[in-house]
């Protein structure tokens, strides 16, 4: 056999009609470039160079190209199996970000997230996502940390087989860094009190903390109106000794980070604690103070636009005796 039948023949392989196919779904819109160049072990670059060739000339273009020969990038048909039941049996449910992360740091898998995510989608495991609306502008971070916190609560079946719990997170508004996050049965000012305790005596004092108008937070003249400035909560009634502005959101939209933030945990943190057979609070809140946190900050904070802090310490006896509950009683003549 000539030495350019041997190629033709080559180029007219399996390997190379696998090619056209997936050059097709391109066309179709079913794969971005980068997809298609990954399901067939190549680069974006090298992808792009075939589908010229593929404009230009049809199926004829492509022979002659060595396209019969196996990429030495191709992912075995076999691992791919595999990736696929370890989806299916340990990880269904999950999003294919949150799972390539495990693939990554649990399975020895060194494949892309694009690649994960086409096989997949391929495979009918994992729906394609929705088209995003139009993008609303944030709000401007603060500049550096400790200017101002969030503390928010979220209502949730956290525990797989538990009842709906509240996650009360407190969060760094310049860097998403959550200092604090706990499971309780039912939010209130003793919840608010414990995660304002634990980011102080790590951290220190902020110059602000922005929450909702909860009211254990606030005190409001009417359901959704403007708060009391004269009457407080203990909530407030620590705040304000401590030298902390207390910042009421006006609307769901005004807690867009917050609101981020629980979107996040609500995906991940269940199916964490379910993965790590935790079945009630006590030992899922010690699992999301050692264990979670970490990994979350380390995938999720950023850097502050200013590398200065606004925390200032605080003696941690002196916290403990102002962020507690209060209360006004009237001792009779007797001391009684």
């Amino acid at each position: 056999m000539e030495a350019g039948d041997e190629t033709d023949s080559m180029a007219t392989g399996p390997e190379n009609a696998e090619v056209v196919g997936v050059l097709r779904r391109w066309e179709d819109g079913d794969l971005s470039m980068m997809e298609a160049g990954e399901l067939l072990g190549m680069s974006e670059r090298q992808f792009r160079r075939y589908r010229h060739r593929y404009e230009e000339a049809g199926e004829a273009g492509l022979l002659d190209r060595r396209l019969g020969k196996l990429s030495t990038r191709r992912v075995p048909v076999e691992a791919i199996e595999e990736m696929l039941e370890l989806y299916r049996h340990r990880y269904l449910g999950w999003n294919v970000k949150h799972f390539h992360e495990h693939l990554l740091r649990d399975h020895d898998f060194s494949w892309g997230y694009t690649f994960i995510k086409t096989q997949l989608h391929a495979a009918g495991l994992v729906e394609r996502a929705k088209r995003r609306g139009a993008h609303r502008r944030k709000r401007e971070r603060k500049p550096c940390e400790g200017m101002m916190l969030h503390q928010d609560g979220s209502r949730h079946q956290w525990l797989a087989s538990g009842p709906m719990l509240d996650l009360i997170v407190t969060m760094d508004d310049a860097t998403s860094t959550i200092y604090s996050a706990f499971l309780i049965e039912e939010e209130g000012t003793a919840s608010s009190f414990q995660g304002l305790l634990e980011t102080f005596v790590a951290k220190g004092l902020p110059s602000s903390l922005y929450s909702d108008r909860g009211r254990h937070y606030f005190v409001t003249l009417k359901a959704g109106g403007a708060v009391d400035k004269i009457r407080m909560t203990q909530v407030g009634r620590a705040l304000e000794r401590l030298g902390i502005e207390h910042i009421p959101a006006y609307s769901p939209g005004a807690r867009g980070r917050s609101e981020r933030m629980f979107s996040t945990l609500q995906d991940r943190l269940p199916r964490e604690l379910a993965l790590a057979g935790m079945a009630d609070i006590e030992a899922a809140n010690r699992f999301v103070a050692q264990t979670y946190l970490p990994a979350h900050n380390a995938r999720f904070a950023r850097p502050a636009a200013v590398e200065d802090s606004a925390f200032v310490a605080a003696d941690p006896q002196q916290l403990a005796q102002i962020l507690c509950i209060e209360e006004e009683r009237v001792v009779a003549r007797d001391n009684t």
